[in-house]
């Protein structure tokens, strides 16, 4: 087994989240609130940072608009829009990002994780159902950790467990930036194109010190080959 590891975030790194979380915040603030938030609002919040947990944005932008409603409340309505029966939610919008050989070829060179600040079960159900037969190991979410993203917990665990001789950690927000510092590993920037804030993105993911920002995944051979 190699040595050398990539460390993933999931949202906008490895799936396409666009319909799928980022559509649950704006139908839960939708919801409470009677009022559809944009995505470029969404964007500007996540730029800031500070604020990776969806349920905790999806609160604080339903409090902005003067309406006041139970956290738990916002947690549960969120989650019944995301999760659904089983078979209506939408979580199963997400599109897998990576092309067709991309992860076999750097599992021969490389070590897969991935931390995320969904929870876990989530994680490996979307894993399950985009990419079966790849190997992501460990596979940390938020209730794997105390203090979660930007703090650099979760990547340390990682680390820890897998020691290697070289790590990079790759994400798409400013928290996975700094979580990557603090953790003292290299961190690798993904601002899609289609993003509604792509320049301020790329713009915010350069000055947290991003060896490169890359449009997917799928440029990704070009930096930790190079």
């Amino acid at each position: 087994m190699s040595d050398r590891l990539l460390v993933f975030d999931m949202d906008g790194v490895l799936v396409d989240v666009t319909e799928s979380y980022r559509e649950t915040i704006q139908r839960t603030v939708e919801h409470f609130a009677q009022r559809r938030i944009s995505r470029e609002e969404i964007q500007d919040w996540k730029n800031k940072g500070g604020w990776n947990d969806d349920w905790a944005l999806s609160h604080r932008l339903i409090g902005d608009t003067g309406v006041r409603v139970e956290y738990q409340a916002v947690v549960d309505y969120f989650n019944s829009i995301f999760h659904g029966n089983g078979s209506d939610g939408l979580i199963l919008r997400e599109r897998w990002i990576a092309r067709q050989g991309l992860f076999e070829r750097l599992a021969r060179n490389f070590q897969l994780a991935v931390f995320t600040g969904r929870l876990r079960w989530e994680a490996e159900l979307t894993l399950q159902r985009c990419a079966p037969h790849l190997r992501f190991a460990p596979v940390i979410g938020t209730d794997d950790v105390t203090r979660p993203k930007p703090a650099p917990e979760g990547l340390l665990k990682i680390c820890e467990q897998c020691r290697p001789s070289e790590r990079w950690y790759i994400g798409d927000t400013v928290d996975d930036a700094r979580c990557a510092r603090e953790a003292g590993v290299p961190f690798v920037g993904i601002a899609a194109p289609s993003n509604p804030r792509y320049h301020e993105l790329v713009a915010v993911l350069k000055a947290e010190k991003a060896i490169a920002v890359l449009d997917d995944i799928n440029q990704l051979e070009s930096v930790v080959n190079g």
